[in-house]
């Protein structure tokens, strides 16, 4: 039988594997019978927790006993409920946590004129306006030939706004769609527009401020006799200036990596997560940097972060970025704890809270040195935070946007999807990366089995994404599931 405590002030265990009823715990020295069945990843209670008692797990309260929960008994959404509230109060109480020794590696990337390092040489047809997007379809499955020598791929990204917007929504496809179009993993870009959309290509142009003809080109539909032929014209003129990107030798402090969860389950936060963090770490103490979002996921943990800022105005910024998230869900008339998902209570996580604080061990320890708005690119070395919800799509596009050349998606469930950066999806526990060979790129469950440590299973990841920055394909690469998706809030047309 397999469990663990997570921190010694807790009263609950997670159970690693199923835990039959009558299975004995040995928890520092005490026994404790199961008076139930304790399905795997969930938790049990390691002593009597009163009514209205806190349930402590990761050191922290995650919820609160509706009723006496008993002894060795099943604590879930049956009898736990969540502590949290809408208005919190933020107090800057600094701590700062020593990092790994980190030793010189490198990768196999492109570098770009603009300084940064690209680990695809790739050419992107961004369409400006959702109208486009079959032309924009039609022209990468036409010009295929063009993916040779050291082009690793053509692909568009289609999506439904650009036009009927208006306000924060139009902005913030605008800047999206021009972050992407600034990422270093498109050796060329394509911008297809129609020509009467709202989010006009002069707009556009300027949002991208200043950028390389040659690597660059803009189309409008309706300005052309035969949009696919000029569009080919194009790429092939495209396809000549990134073919002269060869990949060469990189340090590991021009990687930007993005963290993501989703599908999480009991055991999360306990083996993915944690690997995940210590990669983070890994990396930031090598000098690169680390993007952490989902801010809705950080409710009911976001004090652990905080105490982790680098400074007194990173504090200031993070706090407003999780009180307007806060505002974001009353402005709707949605509670601000109204998460887990289904599949996340099945898995045996009980509150928000309860999430929360698995989806922060993605972040490690590193101190966080900046806070970045929507598709706000990176510019700082370290871990930073980033504004924008929890749902897979839109956040791993946002990570995107900002920079991540590679995506971290760590899963208790298991989901085909990617990212435009190249996604790397991490399974919590063995099962799922024994049912899902076709998704699954990297087990973290050898933690819960017992056959690595977290600290391993982080340096092996580690290794593992220094082989997919030079050149080796994720899964959801090979399979073709690439996808964005954009962050919309107000009215449409």
């Amino acid at each position: 039988m397999k469990y663990i405590q997570i921190h010694p002030s807790d009263n609950v265990a997670v159970a690693l594997e199923a835990l039959p009823r009558d299975a004995v715990l040995n928890i520092r020295g005490e026994r404790i019978t199961a008076r139930e069945s304790i399905p795997q990843g969930h938790k049990i209670a390691l002593t009597d927790i009163p009514a209205g008692g806190s349930i402590i797990k990761y050191g922290t309260p995650i919820a609160s006993a509706v009723r006496l929960i008993p002894q060795g008994c099943h604590v879930h959404t049956h009898n736990a409920a969540t502590l949290l509230s809408e208005q919190t109060d933020y107090r800057y109480v600094p701590q700062s946590f020593p990092l790994p020794t980190a030793k010189p590696q490198s990768f196999l990337g492109y570098r770009r004129k603009d300084g940064r390092t690209g680990i695809r040489n790739e050419i992107w047809i961004v369409p400006i306006v959702g109208c486009v997007n079959d032309t924009a379809k039609q022209l990468a499955a036409m010009n295929q030939s063009l993916v040779r020598g050291s082009i690793d791929g053509l692909y568009h990204w289609p999506h439904p706004f650009g036009c009927s917007q208006l306000g924060d929504d139009l902005e913030q496809t605008k800047r999206l769609l021009a972050a992407l179009v600034r990422h270093p993993n498109a050796g060329a870009v394509l911008c297809l527009g129609l020509g009467c959309e709202n989010l006009q290509m002069d707009m556009f142009r300027e949002a991208l401020g200043d950028f390389d003809p040659e690597r660059v080109r803009f189309l409008l539909c309706q300005d052309v006799e035969d949009e696919l032929e000029a569009g080919s014209v194009m790429l092939r003129e495209l396809a000549a200036f990134a073919g002269r990107f060869r990949r060469e030798v990189c340090p590991v402090s021009d990687l930007v990596v993005g963290m993501k969860c989703g599908g999480s389950d009991g055991l999360s936060g306990i083996t993915a997560n944690p690997a995940v963090g210590r990669f983070s770490d890994l990396l930031v103490a090598a000098g690169g940097s680390a993007i952490l979002t989902e801010v809705p996921e950080m409710f009911g943990a976001e004090n652990l972060l905080f105490a982790r800022c680098a400074d007194r105005d990173v504090f200031d910024r993070a706090v407003r970025m999780v009180n307007a998230f806060k505002s974001y869900f009353l402005s709707h008339g949605q509670a601000v704890y109204e998460n887990p998902s289904p599949g996340n209570r099945e898995g045996g996580i009980t509150t928000l809270e309860d999430k929360s604080c698995g989806c922060i061990q993605k972040g490690g320890s590193a101190a966080i040195v900046d806070v970045l708005s929507y598709a706000e690119p990176v510019q700082k070395k370290g871990l930073q935070l980033l504004s924008g919800p929890g749902n897979d799509l839109v956040s791993a596009t946002n990570l995107t946007a900002a920079g991540a050349q590679l995506i971290l998606f760590t899963t208790g469930r298991g989901t085909p999807f990617g990212a435009p950066a190249p996604t790397v999806k991490i399974s919590s526990n063995t099962a799922l990366f024994e049912c899902k060979r076709g998704w699954i790129d990297f087990n973290a469950g050898t933690i819960a089995d017992g056959s690595e440590t977290i600290e391993e299973a982080g340096e092996r990841l580690l290794t593992q994404v220094l082989r997919i920055a030079s050149g080796e394909r994720t899964l959801s690469e090979i399979h073709g599931c690439r996808e964005i998706s954009i962050f919309k809030d107000g009215v449409v047309l």
